[in-house]
C-alpha cells in the first residue's frame, strides 16, 4: 500500500499505525519519489506539505507524486485531516485523474476519537465542528459542519462522503466499496480498518504488539534536554516541569522579529516549551508567518544546544522546522499513543510528532 499524507504528522501517524502492527514501513519525508522501488516495501508513506500550500501548488505536487507512482500496482490511501482541513477535493481529483481510480470515498471520521459524521454533518465530541475551536483555524476555518457545504463540488467529481458513527460503520463502508476502483481517503480509523481488511483477505493475523503500548511523553523523553514546540493554535497549556516561553504579542502580530522573544531559559536549562498563546488572527499569511517564526526560533536554539528530544505539535510547524534544520530522514522508534509517533533523526535526536488537532490528554 502507498500512503500519501498532506502533512508530516499525518504521515508519521500512518507509519506508526502500520509499524505497530508489525508491517515493514518506508517513510519518505520531503524526498523525491522518482526512482524509488516502492514495490519492495509493503507500506510506503510519502509525507508532503500540500496542506500548507496554495491549492494550485498542492495540485501540482499531488500530480508529481501521482505520476511517479502511477506504474505501481499497490493500492493508494490518501491521508487527510480529521478536522476537514486541506485541499481535499482538488488533491483527490488530481489523484483520480492520474491513477485511474473511478471514484473516491472521503471518510475523515475518527469515531475512536469522538469524531463522527451523522446526517452529513461532522461532529467532534458531540459538537458540530463549526462550534469548536476549529472555527478559528488560520488557514481552513470551519465555517460550516455540513460536508456538502464545506465541499460543494465533491460529489460532482466522484467523491463520496458517507456517514460513519462507529468503527463498524467504517468496516461496512470498506466492504461495500473495496472493489479496486475506489480510492480511499481519510483519517486513522479508516487506515487501520483497511489494514485489517487486507490482513483478512491475505489470511494473516493482525500483529498489534510492537511498540504499541501507551506511555507518556515526559517519561519517553526523560525530560533530559527537551525542546517542545506547541505550533498549533489549538494547543493547550502544558505542565512538564520545564520553562515555558510564549510567543510575544508583537511577534505574533508581525511588529517585531524573533530577537524580541525571550528564550534565555533554554541556554541555562537546555529544556524549553515554545507556545503560541493567541488565536485572534486567521488566514494563510498568518499561518505561514507563525510556523516560520517557530522554525527560525527552533533553529536558533538548536544551534546553541541540540536537545536529546524534540517534540513538535502541529504538522505545518513540524514540516517547516524539520526542513529548516535539514532533518529529512528518520527511523520510527515507537508509537507512543495513537497519532503520536517517536522517530530518531540521523544525529540521534528523538523527534516526537503530534497532530495539532489531537489532545495531549493522557500523554502528559
Amino acid at each position: 500500500m502507498i500512503v500519501i499524507a498532506d502533512d508530516i504528522t499525518g504521515a508519521a501517524e500512518m507509519a506508526g499505525i502500520a509499524f505497530a502492527r508489525g508491517a515493514e514501513v518506508r517513510l519518505t519525508c520531503g524526498c523525491p519519489v522518482c526512482g524509488c522501488n516502492i514495490a519492495t516495501h509493503p507500506i510506503t508513506v510519502i509525507a508532503t506539505d500540500t496542506r500548507s500550500m496554495s491549492e494550485t501548488e498542492a495540485v501540482a505536487e499531488t500530480l508529481r507524486i501521482a505520476s511517479a507512482i502511477s506504474h505501481q500496482t499497490s493500492p493508494i490511501f490518501k491521508k487527510t485531516d480529521s478536522a476537514l482541513r486541506g485541499h481535499v477535493v482538488a488533491e483527490l481529483t488530481a489523484l483520480m485523474e492520474t491513477t485511474g481510480y473511478a471514484r473516491a470515498v472521503y471518510l475523515p471520521a475518527n469515531p475512536s476519537k469522538g469524531r463522527i459524521i451523522r446526517g452529513g454533518t461532522y461532529y467532534i465530541n458531540g459538537k458540530p465542528i463549526h462550534e469548536t475551536d476549529f472555527s478559528f483555524d488560520p488557514e481552513f476555518p470551519a465555517k460550516t459542519s455540513v460536508l456538502r457545504e464545506r465541499f460543494p463540488d465533491a460529489e460532482g467529481k466522484g467523491i463520496l462522503m458517507p456517514d460513519a458513527e462507529s468503527e463498524e460503520d467504517i468496516r461496512n463502508i470498506i466492504a461495500h466499496y473495496n472493489d479496486g476502483q475506489t480510492l480511499f481517503a481519510g483519517a486513522a480509523d479508516l487506515f487501520s480498518a483497511l489494514l485489517s481488511s487486507q490482513e483478512e483477505k491475505q489470511g494473516d493475523c493482525p500483529i498489534d504488539s510492537r511498540n504499541h503500548e501507551s506511555t507518556d511523553i515526559s517519561r519517553a523523553s526523560g525530560l533530559s534536554s527537551t525542546l517542545v514546540l506547541c505550533g498549533s493554535t489549538q494547543s493547550k497549556p502544558l505542565d512538564l516541569g520545564i520553562p515555558i516561553a510564549s510567543m510575544p504579542r508583537d511577534i505574533y502580530d508581525g511588529a517585531n522579529d524573533i530577537s524580541h522573544w525571550d528564550t534565555s531559559a533554554y541556554e541555562k536549562e537546555h529544556s524549553l516549551i515554545l507556545t503560541i498563546p493567541f488565536t485572534h488572527r486567521t488566514g494563510k499569511e498568518v499561518a505561514v508567518h507563525l510556523r516560520n517564526i517557530m522554525a527560525r526560533k527552533t533553529k536558533e536554539l538548536i544551534a546553541l544546544h541540540t536537545p536529546h528530544h524534540l517534540i513538535i505539535e502541529g504538522g505545518a510547524t513540524a514540516w517547516a522546522t524539520l526542513q529548516a534544520l535539514g532533518w529529512t530522514q528518520f527511523r520510527i522508534e515507537r508509537q507512543i499513543a495513537p497519532g503520536v509517533v517517536q522517530m530518531s533523526a540521523t544525529n540521534g535526536t528523538l523527534v516526537t510528532l503530534k497532530p495539532g488537532s489531537y489532545p495531549w490528554g493522557p500523554l502528559l
